[in-house]
């Protein structure tokens, strides 16, 4: 097909949530396409757009996901102005993502893959191994919760909501010893300043599809699909498609700590995965290595297992 290029005159509308990294990402993706078509920036222009998810009120006042809604609160505003035809695409951190997109969107553009590492962030310690018992960690994350009540029962561990900006304020006031962050926002950010230590992922397994920018469109839109072609990622595409039907099989949401990761190897995907108690109390996890075309088999294969280990018992807490 014949692709229409977008012009200053008549933009391709790129929406994001305005929270520097959102902002960060979008003007990645922006960059990427007018390299890929030799255009002018201003061809494409960043359209912030409020999300539920960012209220300063809800932020302020520390409350856990679970009790204001579910990963929709960062995406339901942006998608409900793609539909509309306000916006041509929408760029997502993916691990914020819920696997199942509204009628009539599609994700199936994903830029490079970031460093996936979790990273611990304290001013004076340089990991957990130094946290003194009854240590103050600073997390809105129920998987990192879970992981670190694992393994450290001791720690106290309160609510951190907010942007990188905003727990890194906090961490500075003396809310808490310590926080993590993703190595990759704070790489995309250019926050080399900050003191953080990435976190091996045999320590801590990472949040389904960490580090991975996803482009939404309209299912129906053929020529911005044509445009997303020239900067979609392959093996990204390949590692988020077994992450991703592994937290669909096990019906993953916010109240669900969940933590899986995908790398390639040759034409091997090794896929792993981990499920836990919210408490920390219990944790189960396995592994897979095959195909990287059945790459989405196997994260229901390996979800599947892990659901069997787990019993009917293990998820008593829903």
């Amino acid at each position: 097909m014949n692709v229409r290029l977008p012009s200053p005159q008549n933009p391709l509308n790129i929406g994001t949530r305005g929270s520097p990294l959102a902002l960060a990402q979008a003007h990645e993706t922006r960059r990427r396409l007018a390299e890929a078509f030799d255009l002018p920036r201003d061809a494409f222009e960043i359209v912030v757009i409020k999300v539920m998810g960012d209220d300063r009120s809800m932020v302020a006042a520390d409350r856990p996901l679970k009790e204001i809604g579910n990963k929709g609160l960062f995406t339901r505003e942006i998608e409900e102005d793609l539909l509309s035809g306000k916006i041509d695409i929408a760029v997502h951190s993916m691990k914020d993502m819920p696997t199942l997109q509204p009628d009539g969107l599609l994700l199936d553009t994903y830029l490079p893959r970031e460093d996936v590492r979790d990273a611990f962030v304290s001013p004076g310690l340089a990991g957990i191994a130094d946290l003194a018992t009854g240590a103050t960690v600073g997390t809105s994350s129920l998987r990192r919760r879970a992981q670190l009540m694992h393994r450290r029962s001791d720690l106290n561990i309160v609510e951190f909501r907010g942007n990188v900006q905003t727990r890194l304020k906090k961490l500075q006031d003396g809310v808490a010893d310590c926080t993590f962050l993703a190595c990759a926002g704070l790489n995309r950010l250019g926050m080399s300043d900050v003191p953080a230590t990435p976190v091996d992922p045999d320590d801590m397994l990472p949040a389904v599809a960490q580090g991975a920018i996803g482009i939404e469109r309209r299912s129906d839109d053929n020529n911005t699909a044509a445009l997303l072609e020239a900067i979609h990622d392959a093996p990204t595409g390949q590692r988020l498609a077994a992450e991703r039907r592994f937290l669909l099989t096990l019906d993953g949401s916010c109240e669900t700590p969940i933590a899986a990761l995908a790398t390639l190897d040759g034409a091997t995907l090794h896929l792993r995965g981990e499920v836990l108690r919210p408490d920390g109390s219990d944790a189960i996890s396995g592994q897979l290595s095959g195909a990287i075309a059945d790459g989405a088999r196997m994260g229901e294969d390996l979800a599947n297992d892990l659901l069997k280990q787990a019993g009917k018992g293990f998820f008593d807490w829903h």
